[in-house]
Order: structure tokens, then C-alpha cells, then sequence
């Protein structure tokens, strides 16, 4: 089995101006020799500045979501098509906080992972338990589920992640035990061969949730954990850089 390359894609959320993509070419700057493709996912209106200025660099950019739809009445939403245009690369889907927030179930997600593709962008695809769910014991049943759900049968062959983020670890500054990370990323990959045979055995399982520097090498050393989905550490370029050098 040929090991995945690590990814590790920096989630910037609803934070950054122009002025903030002094960390983005810091990080550029910084990268060096890393094991791992990085990637920064800035909010939409900074993505052609950002691809504009690292267009040279070895820093992908990715867009935040997307619409199914490739245009349409859709006020304030993005089609993947338009992060395509803008010089994105790879988009998340599917993350807890749309899920919960904007009520995006796993068939919302497979569509918009269609869309993606339809676009020729990388999708991160999000799963991840409550602490409501995983203290019932619960977990893996439901991280499995929201694999399958989410990730239609058309990325058979075609580039793609899928990130592990516990709901209860994203900004709590709390992980999950490096056996408990290992236990949830080996039901995935076992999920993922079953859903797509051999090149099931391929694609990245990132981590996130509260991942900084500190804990970086101790999580992204563990079984199958192939890469990470950072969140607030990503926003500073020295932090990014400990966690992308911890590999």
C-alpha cells in the first residue's frame, strides 16, 4: 500500500483582512523542505489575493464551502466554479459548523463534494462526533455514517480528504487520547475501503480540533492520521509552521 502524502490545510474561518496575508506568505516563506502539502483556506474574499501572491509558492489555496449549484438566485453564496476561478485549488466541506449551523445533512455535503469535483477542486470532507455522541458510545457509528453519507461514489480515482474533528475539540483547547484518534481514523480508513476498494487505502485521514504546535508531532505521528485541518493556529505563521514541521 503506497503511503498518502500528509496534508495539512489551515481553516482561517471568518478571520482575515488583506493586511493578514503577511502570515499566509510567512508561511510560504517558512515551509522549507516539509513532508506535507500545505494548504491555507482563507474566507472567500481574500482567495484571489491569496492565489495571486502565492501563486508561486508551495502553499495551495482552498476555498471554505460551496454551493451545489454552478450559478443560480443564491445570494451570498459561492459556487465552486467561482473558487475555481479565483485561483482555489481544494474547498472544505461538510465542517461541524455548517453542519450544525446552517443544518447541512451528509446529503448535502455529497452533493457538494459533486460540485467540487465538477469544478476540478480537492474537497476536504468533514466528519466528526458531539461529546453528547461519544459519551454514549456512539462515535464511530456516527463518524462512519457521516462518511458514507457524505462522500458520493464519484470520487472513486479522483483527489480527496477526509478530516476528523471531533465536535467537542474544535476551539476547546480539548484532544481526544492519540488511541482514541487512531481508533476513529482506523474506522475511516476501513470505511473508506469498502467505499471505494484500493484507492480507499490512499486518501489522507487529516485531524483537527485545537491541533497547535505542541501537540502537533505526538497527533500527527499516530496511526493513520494523515495530515491535519487547523483552525486558530493556522491564523499565525509561527504557529502553522510548528505543526506543518512537527512531520
Amino acid at each position: 500500500m503506497t503511503s498518502p502524502t500528509p496534508l495539512i490545510a489551515g481553516n482561517w474561518k471568518m478571520n482575515g483582512l488583506a493586511a493578514s496575508l503577511g502570515e499566509a506568505k510567512a508561511v510560504a516563506a517558512g515551509i522549507g523542505s516539509a513532508k506535507a502539502r500545505v494548504a491555507i483556506c482563507p474566507p472567500a474574499t481574500l482567495i484571489a489575493q491569496a492565489a495571486w501572491q502565492l501563486k508561486d509558492t508551495k502553499v495551495a489555496i482552498g476555498g471554505q464551502d460551496c454551493r451545489a449549484e454552478p450559478s443560480g438566485a443564491f445570494t451570498g453564496d459561492v459556487a465552486a466554479e467561482m473558487l475555481a476561478d479565483a485561483g482555489a485549488s481544494l474547498v472544505i466541506l461538510g465542517h461541524s459548523e455548517r453542519r450544525s449551523g446552517y443544518g447541512e445533512t451528509d446529503a448535502i455535503v455529497a452533493t457538494k463534494v459533486g460540485a467540487a469535483l465538477r469544478a476540478g477542486l480537492e474537497p476536504i470532507v468533514c466528519v466528526g462526533e458531539t461529546l453528547e455522541e461519544r459519551k454514549a458510545g456512539q462515535a464511530l457509528a456516527i463518524v462512519t455514517g457521516q462518511v458514507r453519507g457524505s462522500l458520493p461514489a464519484e470520487l472513486s480515482g479522483k483527489a480527496f480528504s477526509v478530516a476528523y474533528e471531533p465536535v467537542w475539540a474544535i476551539g476547546t483547547g480539548l484532544t481526544p487520547t492519540v488511541p482514541e484518534i487512531e481508533e476513529v481514523h482506523t474506522a475511516i480508513r476501513a470505511t473508506l475501503i469498502e467505499l471505494f476498494g484500493e484507492h480507499g487505502e490512499t486518501a489522507p485521514i487529516l485531524y483537527g480540533g485545537s491541533v497547535k504546535p505542541s501537540n502537533a508531532a505526538e497527533i500527527l505521528h499516530a496511526a493513520e492520521v494523515g495530515g491535519a485541518l487547523v483552525g486558530g493556529a493556522s491564523l499565525k505563521a509561527d504557529d502553522f509552521l510548528g505543526i506543518i514541521n512537527a512531520l
